[in-house]
């Protein structure tokens, strides 16, 4: 079935479709956990049953997210063994380090407060477990801050000196590896970004709600939440944005090329291409709808600043345009999407018909996976727009790859297909059920099963009973030895 493919082409489909697949549970919990320490907090400071209850109601989301978000991330890693094993050896001893900070620091943190927070509400203090949502909420942003700085550096790698037998060691210090150059732009981007999709979640599992029951106090909190976060960070996110493309300019310019579908260099002003069918065959963009010059105001604010088009980059460097190109149309039209429910909300608050504006509650659920499709397309977008280098402009995808036959690696990749979309769909459904239920007063969290774990030593716990009502005690384990 594959021995005419090759095995480069579905070593990337494998490794896009597994990061597509995982990227989805990270940029959610990351915002949820952070939702959640809100909610608790509003209600340890109002005592608002109201806040306990959404609380409860989306820790059992949370809790489902964050376990496939983990199941899904361990496969990425075997994958740097398997398919990409030349990379590892070259770029390990700067790439493994900080895979391992994120282990040592956002996955233990995450694991030693994550049981707390999901079955100590009962068993702990108020505060204690606040404070246990509080560190599972910032392990998430480290997390992301380590798997941030590592692609990163793999975009504008910095801080390291090449080996005498051809690997990436680091070099005076570790900062600059960390802290490379498109770091912090990109970090900021990307958890903006986790906040915004949850809360076009929120928002419309709230308005779907609101469209079966207007008075529903749970549903009107949820999205009058989601609908100021809307409001509030999506225009900050916008201008992040922008900050991380002047930032992709001067170090990647064949990526912002591919973006603005610039095949020629324009030097008295570039225009900005609304629409295009990319040519690539031609170098050229059929169809082109634009607006003249904009492309240089915004990249180098000046009209007639003169941008290089891809006529200044060799053929065998240019990255896939028809990809990028359309990718950042559909992440830059969810961003103003965004920003546009957001200013209609403000309206909506405004006029005071945030709760009974149907035509509001409507667009809102059809925005609820938005994020989710922007953050996919801006992680396509960035990657495919790196190629052909898996290091930018130090090592080809080509070269990082594994000596495997096709059959090899498309046989995994059928069985990762048919096992995510079997494992992850029940999951996804799962939490799409638990999302059509309204929250309820007194809302119920994550319950532990009616079995604790399997006991190999010592004595079994039992019912508390007096030694004169006839039972026998449970036996300690010496005694059931003398008796044998």
């Amino acid at each position: 079935m594959f021995d005419t493919a090759d095995a480069l082409v579905l070593a990337r489909i494998q490794f896009a479709f597994t990061v597509s697949f995982h990227f989805i549970f990270p940029a959610f919990s990351i915002g949820l956990a952070s939702y959640l320490a809100v909610l608790e907090g509003l209600w340890l400071k109002t005592g608002r049953q109201l806040y306990h209850d959404l609380f409860k109601y989306w820790l059992k989301i949370f809790a489902i997210a964050f376990a496939m978000g983990v199941v899904s991330g361990i496969v990425m890693s075997y994958q740097f063994g398997t398919n990409w094993s030349v990379f590892s050896d070259r770029a390990g001893p700067v790439v493994g380090p900080l895979m391992a900070y994120e282990v040592l620091t956002a996955f233990f943190l995450e694991a030693g407060f994550l049981g707390v927070m999901l079955f100590g509400m009962e068993k702990v203090g108020r505060r204690l477990h606040f404070a246990a949502t509080l560190m599972v909420a910032v392990g998430t942003f480290i997390s992301a801050f380590w798997i941030l700085s590592v692609n990163s550096w793999m975009h504008t790698p910095a801080g390291f000196e090449m080996g005498a037998n051809g690997q990436f060691l680091p070099g005076d210090s570790w900062l600059a590896i960390i802290f490379n150059p498109s770091f912090p732009y990109r970090l900021v981007h990307t958890v903006t970004a986790a906040y915004l999709t949850t809360a076009f979640v929120v928002g419309g599992v709230g308005a779907w709600h609101l469209l079966r029951d207007r008075a529903n106090p749970h549903a009107r909190k949820m999205f009058s939440m989601a609908m100021w976060m809307a409001a509030l960070v999506a225009p900050v996110q916008i201008f992040l944005g922008d900050a991380q493309g002047l930032n992709t300019l001067e170090h990647q310019p064949q990526k912002v090329m591919a973006m603005e579908g610039h095949y020629e260099s324009h030097p008295d002003g570039a225009p900005l291409y609304l629409f295009g069918i990319p040519n690539e065959k031609e170098q050229r963009l059929d169809y082109a709808v634009g607006i003249p010059k904009v492309s240089s105001l915004i990249l180098e604010h000046s009209l007639d600043a003169p941008l290089a088009g891809l006529d200044t980059i060799p053929d065998d460097e240019q990255p896939p345009v028809s990809i990028v190109f359309w990718s950042f149309r559909v992440m830059v039209g969810i961003g103003f999407a965004m920003l546009g429910i957001g200013v209609w909300s403000l309206l909506a608050r405004w006029r005071g018909r945030l709760y009974d504006w149907p035509l509001l509650h409507r667009f809102a659920v059809v925005m609820a996976p938005s994020g989710f499709a922007a953050v996919i397309a801006g992680w396509i977008t960035t990657e495919v727009g790196r190629q052909p280098y898996v290091i930018y402009g130090l090592m080809r995808t080509a070269d990082a790859a594994s000596p495997l036959d096709a059959p090899a690696v498309g046989s995994s990749l059928l069985a990762f297909i048919v096992v995510y979309f079997a494992v992850f769909g029940v999951g996804v459904w799962y939490i799409m059920r638990l999302m059509s239920k309204s929250p309820q007063p007194g809302e119920v969290g994550v319950k532990r099963g009616d079995k604790g774990p399997i006991r190999t030593a010592g004595f079994t716990p039992g019912p508390t009973q007096n030694p004169g009502d006839g039972e026998k005690l449970p036996r300690g384990p010496h005694e059931a030895s003398r008796e044998r």
